[in-house]
């Protein structure tokens, strides 16, 4: 998990943002940021670049590094400061408290509010930056992508389709989104991986599960990556989330995309609850959700 940067907030000054914004419209063009450009990009003096440079750096808001020139990148702690200065001044988030979730392309916080909130960071690329833009369809076609721009992206894309899916859907309830961080209501419950359910209730949550796969296809998504780790279930019911890869059912290889989402799904179930599920006919399931009529597994035994 990347550090919270929650701590040094409350220490930067407007000037400093306008440093971080400048190397943020920098990397655009290139992953280390000329410090010439510097006074340009972020309209300040270069006596007051050299100052700011100093105070991010001390407060690992950046990196330097001298290749052929002396250049200058974000880092992912500097991203969540811009991001979070742009949603306290929204008014949107008053606090940030404790984690919540971390993955492998995410991290997630609770955030004070009106009322408790999460508080979704996208870490696309910051890592793998390479594999990722090999594997996702919004960077195939750019030469220079930063991990700033797949990281937004991802988040662009998930917080479109929550937006186009709730409440039809049981996905979170999107609040606001900046950057590559996304501001949603807390899940209720409990991930599925982490569940025990009871023999009686398995089928019935698989039914559950699959019926929102169903409305999301109907409302025009494909979850396109799912898995027990992206599903909640409470007493109320259960939530899927995490959204960045959802392609819309006019693409190409939606129907393909569907039958590999039950697909895991049956495998999932099938390893943990083998005495529970029946044998199914994952094929005929995935028609079933394509023409918007599924109602139990049990009409698709094998």
């Amino acid at each position: 998990m990347v550090r919270n940067v929650a701590g040094v907030m409350a220490e930067l000054e407007p000037e400093d943002f306008y440093l971080l914004s400048g190397v943020e419209q920098g990397m655009r063009f290139s992953e280390w940021v000329n410090r010439g450009k510097l006074p340009e990009l972020s309209n300040l003096s270069p006596e007051e670049v050299e100052y700011r440079l100093d105070r991010c750096a001390t407060r690992e808001l950046i990196e330097r590094k001298t290749i052929q020139y002396e250049g200058y990148t974000l880092t992912a702690e500097g991203y969540d400061a811009l991001a979070l200065r742009t949603f306290s001044e929204r008014d949107t988030i008053e606090g940030v408290g404790a984690p919540l979730g971390v993955g492998k392309e995410s991290d997630v916080l609770e955030v004070q509010s009106y009322r408790p909130l999460a508080l979704k960071f996208h870490r696309e690329g910051y890592t793998n930056f390479r594999e990722v833009m090999r594997e996702r369809d919004y960077t195939a076609d750019n030469r220079h992508v930063s991990w700033l721009y797949t990281a937004r992206k991802a988040a662009e894309r998930e917080y479109d389709a929550l937006e186009s899916l709730y409440p039809d859907v049981s996905v979170p309830r999107p609040i606001d989104h900046n950057r590559h961080a996304i501001v949603m209501a807390k899940l209720d419950g409990v991930e599925l991986h982490r569940a025990k359910l009871p023999e009686d209730q398995v089928v019935g949550v698989l039914d559950l599960i699959l019926r929102e796969i169903t409305a999301a296809y109907d409302a025009g998504y494909v979850h396109a990556d799912m898995s027990e780790y992206n599903v909640a279930v409470s007493e109320s019911g259960v939530t899927v989330f995490d959204w960045p890869q959802a392609v819309s059912t006019d693409h190409e290889n939606a129907r393909e995309l569907v039958d590999r989402d039950v697909a895991n799904l049956l495998s999932y179930f099938e390893r943990k609850y083998p005495g529970s599920v029946p044998d199914l006919d994952p094929d005929s399931i995935g028609d079933s959700i394509a023409s918007n009529d599924f109602e139990t597994v049990r009409a698709h035994i094998a």
